[in-house]
């Protein structure tokens, strides 16, 4: 057991998944009156949520490891504990690489987490967070882990099959982050669109929504990681009916080429994938649509990249985030190799965030003159820097406002378009007459 008194410092890497796994954690650490800090440095405990997910993101998890162990080799920490992604994975070859942490526990295990600290857990106040995004926005996770047997993936391996979280505590959760000031919502699982089948025995992502759309002092939910295949149009109907639901979807498609597709067992085709966002450019006509691309994929051929660089081209997707292939143990991608070249992985991804690039340059100029509603997120070097509906926090676009008024962060503002660049809107302030 901990000594009282003892400072604790949480370390959160990777997704926003981890987000609010941490988030969870400090709820519980301040409910117990644990002292919390943010700089490791004035810490007594290290606690590392870690990231298992692609080679970078594990490099990264590893270094912090070894830092805080060497704070704690030099006496300026007195424990480190491991959790998260990372951990889960590898939690024996990390105990004999790197001995000198104190324990390593796997992803969601708060229980576990709080043992070592010496804290009780208190499952009655598990969705009572500690909120480290702006106060005025926060993630909701409706669900952990995941279902699909995508060949490069090995999120099943860390965090397990699918688990939807019970449609009452998700919503009671959304009342008391609301009471907390959040405004926007951000609805994110592992596929959130699968959300309820477990449970209910179908899908009640639509639902769900609808519910999210009645809590008091939420203005925006925002749809993220929505699986293509099997896709329940019915979400488009909830769009429809509830203007609170942001006209925005993060639909990761990961390639166009129906060799690959196949081989990535995504259970969709081109084709498919094609009259899927037909459709839904034709219900929602204002959505703006995020995917993400996996370049470099074992059998991906010169043929294949062309067809996946014609699908760009054609989608013309708002928001595009690419990613080049990483090989990962005990998926069964692992066996096909990893014959693509860094230096080809590297080319093709250039050439995909090149021409999206001129995409979202053009749709940015088009909205030259518009008056929209921004969220704004923070006030920085003279500029009141917010978001559309179309853009998600930290990785989607900004619009910045001479602050020649007195904006208010978390407050919606009416600002009007007077420059656009290729991920940027610059505006001024809408003076109500």
């Amino acid at each position: 057991m901990e000594e009282k008194g003892q400072k604790i410092s949480v370390i959160t890497l990777g997704c926003a998944k981890n987000v609010v796994d941490s988030e969870v954690l400090l709820g519980q650490l301040k409910l117990a009156n644990a002292i919390v800090v943010d700089d490791v440095r004035h810490a007594d405990v290290a606690v590392i949520n870690t990231c298992g997910f692609i080679d970078t993101a594990k490099q990264e998890s590893i270094d912090a490891i070894i830092e805080a162990v060497e704070l704690k080799n030099k006496g300026r920490l007195k424990r480190v504990v491991v959790m998260g992604c990372l951990s889960e994975r590898y939690s024996k070859e990390l105990a004999i690489e790197i001995p000198d942490v104190d324990a390593y526990v796997g992803s969601n295990k708060i229980a576990e987490v709080l043992v070592e600290l010496g804290v009780d857990f208190k499952r009655e106040l598990l969705g009572e967070r500690s909120l480290t995004s702006p106060s005025h926005f926060a993630y909701l996770k409706i669900s952990e882990g995941c279902d699909h047997p995508c060949s490069f993936c090995a999120i099943p391996l860390m965090r397990g099959l699918h688990r939807s979280k019970p449609l009452e505590e998700v919503l009671s959760e959304a009342r008391s982050l609301a009471s907390q000031g959040v405004k926007e919502l951000i609805v994110i699982a592992q596929d959130s669109t699968y959300y309820g089948i477990d449970l209910y025995g179908k899908r009640r992502l639509p639902e769900l929504l609808g519910e999210l759309s009645s809590v008091d002092g939420i203005e925006w939910i925002r749809l993220m990681y929505a699986y293509p295949s099997k896709f329940p149009l019915e979400v488009l109907d909830a769009m429809q009916e509830n203007p609170k639901i942001c006209r925005y979807l993060d639909m990761p498609v990961q390639h166009a080429s129906d060799d690959v597709l196949k081989s990535m067992r995504r259970g969709i085709t081109n084709r498919a994938t094609r009259e899927l966002i037909a459709t839904i450019k034709t219900r929602i006509p204002d959505i703006a649509m995020r995917t993400t691309l996996i370049v470099g994929y074992p059998n991906e051929t010169e043929k294949d990249f062309d067809v996946l660089y014609d699908f760009v081209k054609n989608m013309q997707f708002h928001r595009l985030g690419v990613f080049t292939y990483s090989q990962e143990d005990g998926t069964s991608a692992h066996i096909l190799g990893d014959p693509v070249s860094a230096d080809v992985k590297e080319e093709r991804k250039k050439a995909i965030m090149e021409l999206q690039m001129e995409i979202s340059e053009k749709r940015n100029k088009s909205l030259m003159g518009k008056k929209l509603r921004i969220l704004v997120d923070r006030i920085e070097g003279g500029y009141a820097v917010g978001r559309t509906e179309w853009d998600a926090p930290e990785i989607d676009q900004e619009v910045f406002v001479r602050n020649n008024r007195n904006f208010v962060v978390g407050n919606f503002s009416d600002v009007r378009i007077v420059d656009a660049v290729e991920y940027d809107l610059y505006a001024e302030a809408v003076y109500e007459s």
